[in-house]
């Protein structure tokens, strides 16, 4: 492979500026609707006492997902050594650190209290999930800029291999205690699955994949940067290899939770009976999120159009969004039972009652705000430092081609 020359982006055209003013004004939504939750309570937002997690929440995982998946690209440069991906490292760190800050963000504004992460930060029950994903989170996001000073600062190169090593078991981690948040939540039947850690892995893996893929072809279109058809072809094969994945695991959790007589209410719920639940499942998971992509990755009168793989992209982060929020929202929409297995006397305080969740428009401007908040950030980093390769053509990675 040739000696890869990166270049800042100019950010001189109409698009960049209407970019910048558009996801700042889309942020600064967001920080209203964040000031109006805390003035108010959240009583203004459709979240009850049944249901304590809502779109928000939605968001937020959906961007710290992201975050860990979108480092792939460059673990697979550092740590399994494909020196095919390594004029795409630089922005695959980039993406993982907004991504984690627009995510946690969200998180922190929808506390009500963000004063009170001081007390999460300081006092730790290391019996609690919360407190560890605290850890993580706070981990993954030095280790990236740790990872990111190591691949752009030529003294550093001979750490970069460990530092990518550090890096990759530490997203493994990462995902696996964000998962683990609903695999140990024993009182929601749609919860409570050791599966559910895996599939959040590989889960994160499709939608930092399919992220990387729309910035990636957005970027090359507006630097004019030559992308090459080759370059686009092993992360297109790999997103279609991550999207049968995700679907395999959630196939295996509703296959496990059928076979489980005492489960068979929520998989009705789910995958029957559940209104917006059930319709974003088949209808958003598994027809767009899933069906679609595929055939836009590997039907022969789409497979080599750049418009289809973005499409296929786009396709499968709304799907997994739609897969998140049936999986949070949904889970806990469905009456608790709180003595399984016995014959209880029941009251009107929501016995047996599907909880009802409207989102309101402050929750949904908050999340656009943690998006907006990413938009803002990778836009201005690569104004600022060298992300981007000057050319991706498929002569300048010719010799790893032939391998």
């Amino acid at each position: 492979m040739k000696e890869i020359n990166f270049q800042e982006l100019e950010g001189k055209s109409a698009g960049f500026y209407a970019l910048l003013a558009v996801s700042g004004f889309f942020l600064l939504l967001g920080l209203y609707a964040a000031y109006n939750l805390e003035h108010h309570g959240h009583i203004i937002s459709g979240m009850n006492n049944q249901i304590v997690w809502g779109i928000p929440h939605v968001f937020a995982i959906f961007l710290i997902l992201a975050a860990s998946g979108v480092l792939n690209v460059a673990s697979i440069s550092s740590v399994f050594r494909k020196t095919f991906y390594n004029p795409l490292a630089r922005l695959s760190v980039l993406l993982a650190i907004t991504l984690l800050l627009g995510g946690l963000t969200v998180l922190v504004l929808d506390l009500g209290r963000p004063d009170r992460l001081i007390v999460a930060m300081t006092t730790y029950n290391f019996k609690s999930i919360f407190a560890w994903n605290i850890i993580l989170y706070n981990g993954f996001l030095l280790i990236s800029i740790i990872y990111l000073w190591f691949m752009m600062e030529r003294r550093m190169k001979q750490y970069y291999p460990t530092a990518g090593l550090v890096a990759f078991v530490w997203r493994i981690l990462l995902t696996t205690g964000t998962g683990s948040i609903f695999g140990f939540l024993v009182a929601r039947e749609a919860y409570n699955a050791a599966i559910m850690a895996p599939l959040f892995i590989a889960l994160s893996l499709a939608l930092g994949l399919a992220v990387f893929l729309l910035v990636l072809l957005i970027d090359c279109w507006q630097t004019h940067c030559s992308l090459g058809e080759g370059i686009l072809q092993r992360p297109k094969k790999l997103l279609a290899v991550f999207i049968v994945a995700v679907f395999y695991f959630v196939l295996a959790y509703h296959l496990t939770n059928l076979y489980i007589t005492g489960r068979h209410g929520v998989e009705y719920f789910i995958l029957a009976n559940g209104g917006i639940y059930t319709v974003l499942f088949w209808g958003g998971y598994i027809f767009l999120g899933t069906i679609m992509p595929l055939l836009l990755l590997y039907h022969d009168r789409f497979t080599q159009s750049r418009t289809s793989i973005a499409a296929a992209a786009l396709l499968t982060i709304l799907g997994g969004f739609s897969l998140l929020y049936v999986i949070i929202v949904g889970g806990q929409a469905y009456p608790l039972d709180i003595f399984p297995g016995m014959e209880v006397t029941s009251s009107s305080f929501f016995d047996g009652v599907v909880n009802s969740y409207t989102p309101s428009v402050w929750e949904i401007l908050l999340g656009i705000g943690g998006v907006s908040l990413f938009v803002l950030l990778t836009t201005l980093a690569l104004k600022i430092l060298p992300f981007l390769p000057r050319s991706l053509a498929d002569s300048d990675i010719e010799p790893e081609f032939r391998n």
